[in-house]
């Protein structure tokens, strides 16, 4: 069996699972049909396009393309690369957040990402009078997918992923630099780069300020290593984080107040000397030995005879 406690920082991230092709969860299987029966209904019935992609100019009244247009893939590799990853994500995720968790971050980030998508294509519309941004349908997974990144940034940051040779913590920022420079020469990569930007910020505010932690009752993550400024360069931080504390105030100063700097306190309310920096390395060692936990458990699903243990059913 292998030891519960945190793998050492050099340690190479994989997928939870002895193979890419076992351990994926019901939850994850099942949105990875609805992604193949969106594709396939927009296939059969074109015209659904309008109703269910995200149409500026028919988000009103038809505000469901807020919801839909995120689980509607309109080409054969968009909607591989969704499924992927999303099973990929999934079982590095889902079993440190649960099932309703990881649901609700989906539902959340998409829905955050389809509105902000929205309301920058009014603006440009408004600033440049150019009719393409209120009639171009736009829909894909993309932008929870870019979520996912900050997720594993967050729970695991020091891992290195085995097929890149580079830590967790830089993948989301790596992720939108290559797509800011390939929309620069690929005019079809703006109608993704959108939804991968605004996924990445809509999932770093939801688990900055608003996703529950159980284990505290508290909300959100406070840490310096989460923080706006730590998806950019060491050098730009100096800069960057004047600028993070003016808007993490006007928007958030209240969630702030009442949930995130609360933890942590002394008799008289005043924080403990260096309880962001513990907690934040509390979270990244329940993270890892949960991963290594899960590992162990899948690992030793079969036994000899062929015979299953108890644990079996959550690695359907």
């Amino acid at each position: 069996m292998m030891s519960s406690s945190p793998p050492a920082p050099s340690q190479q991230l994989q997928p939870a699972g002895g193979s890419f092709l076992t351990g994926y969860t019901r939850l994850c299987k099942g949105l990875a049909v609805i992604l193949v029966i969106g594709f396939a209904f927009v296939q059969i019935f074109p015209s659904a396009v309008a109703y269910l992609a995200l149409i500026p100019s028919r988000t009103i009244p038809f505000a469901w393309n807020l919801f839909t247009a995120g689980y509607i893939e309109q080409t054969i590799p968009g909607v591989i690369i969704s499924i992927i990853g999303l099973l990929v994500s999934g079982k590095l995720l889902e079993p440190l957040w649960g099932s309703k968790e990881f649901l609700k971050f989906i539902i959340v980030v998409n829905l955050l990402t389809s509105v902000c998508i929205f309301a920058t294509a009014i603006f440009l519309y408004y600033f440049t009078t150019q009719e393409n941004y209120l009639y171009t349908p736009l829909s894909g997974f993309h932008g929870v997918l870019s979520g996912f990144l900050v997720g594993v940034k967050q729970i695991l940051p020091d891992q290195e992923l085995n097929f890149l040779k580079i830590k967790a913590k830089w993948i989301p920022s790596l992720v939108a630099s290559v797509s800011v420079a390939v929309s620069f020469f690929m005019t079809e990569a703006m109608s993704y780069l959108p939804a991968i930007l605004f996924g990445m910020y809509a999932s770093w505010t939801y688990l900055r300020y608003f996703q529950k932690r159980p284990e505290t009752g508290l909300k959100g993550d406070p840490s310096d290593e989460f923080s706006f400024s730590s998806f950019f360069p060491e050098f730009l931080r100096p800069v960057l984080d004047p600028i993070a504390s003016i808007f993490d105030k006007i928007f958030c100063g209240r969630f702030r107040n009442g949930t995130v700097e609360s933890r942590d306190q002394a008799l008289d309310g005043s924080p403990l000397p260096g309880s962001d920096l513990i907690e934040a390395a509390r979270r990244r060692e329940r993270g890892a030995r949960a991963l290594e936990q899960r590992l162990a458990a899948e690992k030793n699903i079969k036994v000899p005879d062929g015979t299953s243990h108890d644990n079996a059913p959550d690695n359907v």
